[in-house]
């Protein structure tokens, strides 16, 4: 490639925050739950690399940027028929098979949305303002190469309250300063707010940690009529935490337990796990649900002696 810019290029991050920050400078981006992707374009020639600098190309041959001489920076995601991000059909599409992967193109067709510009031609725009790089993205994406192309142009707001609303439903929301250049690599000019979820759960068993006689996890369960469906885990506890609750979960264990069980315990990692009797409730932070599972792990917020287990249902979840 003749590019101004070669692969790979770190992508610029952001940094995390409990609240949008406000002011003049800003403006505001919906957060997506996709791929991060720079798309290298010289010619006909692509060259699409995910955040670690891998190649994304080859399983998302539909992704056809129109030709030029440009670098984009962007998400590729997939949507569902509601047309929201489907991170689990997304991941996959990341398959050896090249049969798979072109019966899923057509299937489970990808988009790129595009929010950023860094190369034009033979012209870097990294030290440019946001604000100028964005201006060269709208006029970059209006020609008329890029008619029907798979390509969209993130959606900003210029106020944080018109923002506050992807914090109700969204996966968050993303704040830029305008005047900020384009920094690879470092958490720079971009301040990150997730969506943070909060329900009650049952305890229906735990995992050791690392160290001995430690507890490093603790199994999730919702009930789903009178089914009681793991859905993911709790983790981040203190070390203290960790010591007692060895002690403290003892009698309320089942006499189940195991390891490698992929479709109950472990969504595909062998890891050893000690059942308990559901009878415990807790109360727990995350953000984000894909397939019927907490996709990260959550975050103990406190104990609910106060709440029947059966009052944790599937329904907080699935809505």
């Amino acid at each position: 490639m003749t590019l101004p810019l070669t692969p790979p290029v770190k992508p610029q991050l952001a940094l995390s925050r409990k609240e949008l920050p406000i002011g003049a400078d800003y403006c505001y981006e919906i957060k997506l739950d996709g791929f991060r992707c720079l798309a290298f374009v010289d010619g006909e020639d692509i060259f699409l690399q995910s955040r670690n600098g891998k190649t994304l190309g080859r399983y998302f041959p539909e992704l056809a940027l129109a030709p030029g001489r440009y670098v984009l920076d962007g998400e590729i995601v997939v949507r569902d028929s509601d047309g929201r991000e489907d991170f689990d059909a997304l991941g996959q599409r990341i398959h050896p098979a090249v049969s798979r992967i072109e019966r899923l193109a057509g299937e489970t067709p990808a988009v790129y949305v595009a929010f950023d510009l860094l190369a034009l031609d033979d012209d870097t725009l990294l030290e440019r303002p946001f604000a100028e790089r964005r201006s060269a993205l709208e006029g970059l994406l209006a020609s008329d190469g890029f008619a029907g192309a798979p390509v969209e142009l993130m959606q900003t707001v210029g106020e944080a309250g018109d923002a506050a609303q992807w914090l109700q439903h969204a996966e968050g929301a993303i704040a830029k300063e305008r005047s900020a250049p384009y920094r690879p690599g470092e958490r720079r000019g971009m301040v990150k707010v997730k969506r943070v979820r909060t329900i009650d759960a049952v305890v229906v068993g735990w995992r050791p940690g690392k160290a001995p006689d430690t507890v490093g996890a603790l199994i999730l369960g919702l009930y789903d009529g009178d089914e009681l469906r793991v859905v993911g885990h709790c983790s981040g506890l203190s070390a203290a935490e960790k010591r007692r609750l060895v002690g403290f979960l003892g009698p309320y264990e089942s006499g189940e337990r195991g390891s490698g069980d992929p479709s109950r315990w472990s969504a595909g990692k062998d890891l050893e796990w000690i059942a308990l009797r559901p009878e415990l409730v807790v109360e727990i932070d995350f953000d984000h649900v894909s397939a019927g599972r907490i996709r990260h792990g959550a975050k103990l917020r406190r104990w609910r002696d106060d709440k029947p287990p059966r009052e944790c249902t599937y329904e907080q979840i699935s809505t």
